[in-house]
């Protein structure tokens, strides 16, 4: 009962804590396209648009946006640190000043600099452009991309992802100070851990080394199961769903393996025993990219696939509502969007559990493949 309760309380406090930080409202009234159309997606195109912008990465925290009665776009949020290196070195401002603009309307001057954010895309103008023009094959061509260190949106989920970890984690290994059996919310925790651990890091790896990998492994699974699930709340996360981020992850997991592959590993890749020698070459070549290019290729791929088409399948569900308002009239589409909606998103939850798993799997095999001692006879 008491968990129960305060399992209720932390619901409660998160759905108060959702409504209630909208730290200020910022207008757009330099966006053309939201004072055409008065920010509404109605179309099947505007949906699209809608929906691509959602899965990309942003340089500002929006929880809701509407339209006041004098047709002014209003966004409810808080800005982001600008963080970029220019022509003139390194330039730092707030995203609040583009005003939410993402199609090169607003120009923000700083130092000097004339900037514009374009498709998420920051843009430095040469001097006396005005705006950004583009040739034939959408290149800039009085603009040059800067180098973007910004604290994005996916950032935040990255920092509040390991803040919650170290929250947990640090927690849990507290109470095994005080007692064998851990209370509260630590109870969660430490059956995945031993799931990692017994079954995962030791079958894959061998009971000699998987303590050396256990930590990352725990890590990674830890990591990508909370932003997975981040990224079905309505604060709109979708981490996974950016592809520098798993390539980052599979970039971690292929500099384990390579760094602390055995001689026996090497001797396998490059100059493969048992086979004539004038294969030997192309054996290498083949072995060396599928462990170079092949294994963290299907690493990043899978999860940042599977992570946007559930987003993707999601929104489009949702947008039902609108698209086939005609069709069916306003209470049958919301209806038919809300049901099929809530049906996928029961799904999402088995899959953001599922994508971390696999990714921790097949880490913890590919390392297993690098450490293993093979015998000789």
């Amino acid at each position: 009962m008491g968990i129960a309760q305060k399992t209720i309380r932390f619901l409660t406090i998160a759905v108060i804590a959702l409504i209630t930080t909208t730290s200020f409202a910022f207008q757009s009234g330099e966006d053309t396209h939201t004072q055409q159309d008065g920010g509404q997606v109605n179309t099947q195109e505007e949906v699209r648009a809608y929906i691509e912008h959602h899965l990309k990465d942003s340089h500002d925290f929006a929880f809701f946006s509407y339209t006041n009665d004098a047709n002014e776009r209003k966004h409810f949020g808080f800005p982001l640190p600008v963080i970029i290196w220019t022509t003139e070195g390194l330039v730092t401002f707030m995203s609040s000043e583009f005003h939410h603009n993402d199609d090169g309307h607003v120009i923000v001057e700083k130092n000097g600099l004339k900037f514009a954010k374009i498709h998420s895309k920051i843009y430095e103008l040469e001097n006396g452009a005005a705006t950004v023009a583009f040739d034939d094959a959408h290149h800039a061509t009085n603009a040059s991309r800067v180098l973007d260190f910004s604290i994005t949106k996916s950032v935040v989920g990255i920092l509040f992802a390991g803040f919650l970890m170290f929250l947990g984690f640090s927690r849990l290994a507290k109470q095994y100070k005080f007692r064998q059996i851990p209370i509260g919310f630590s109870r969660v925790l430490e059956p995945l851990v031993l799931y990692v651990r017994d079954e995962i890091a030791r079958p894959n790896i061998g009971e000699k080394k998987y303590k050396k990998f256990t930590g990352f492994l725990l890590t990674v699974f830890f990591f990508i199961w909370i932003l997975n699930l981040l990224g079905l709340t309505p604060f709109g996360f979708n981490v996974t769903g950016q592809i520098a981020v798993t390539l980052a992850l599979a970039l971690f997991t292929m500099v384990i393996y390579l760094v602390n592959g055995t001689k026996d590993f090497w001797m396998h890749t490059l100059w493969m025993p048992g086979v004539p020698y004038i294969l030997r070459p192309i054996l290498a070549v083949i072995e060396l990219a599928g462990f170079i290019l092949i294994k963290p290729f299907s690493l990043l791929v899978r999860l940042f696939a599977n992570i946007t088409a559930g987003h993707f399948i999601v929104m489009s569900l949702i947008a039902l509502m609108v698209t086939m308002k005609e069709a069916f009239g306003p209470v049958a589409s919301t209806g038919m969007s809300l049901a099929l909606a809530l049906f996928i998103m029961v799904i999402e939850l088995l899959v953001a559990f599922l994508q971390a798993y696999i990714f921790t799997m097949l880490s913890s095999l590919f390392i297993g493949m690098a450490v293993e001692e093979h015998d000789h006879h």
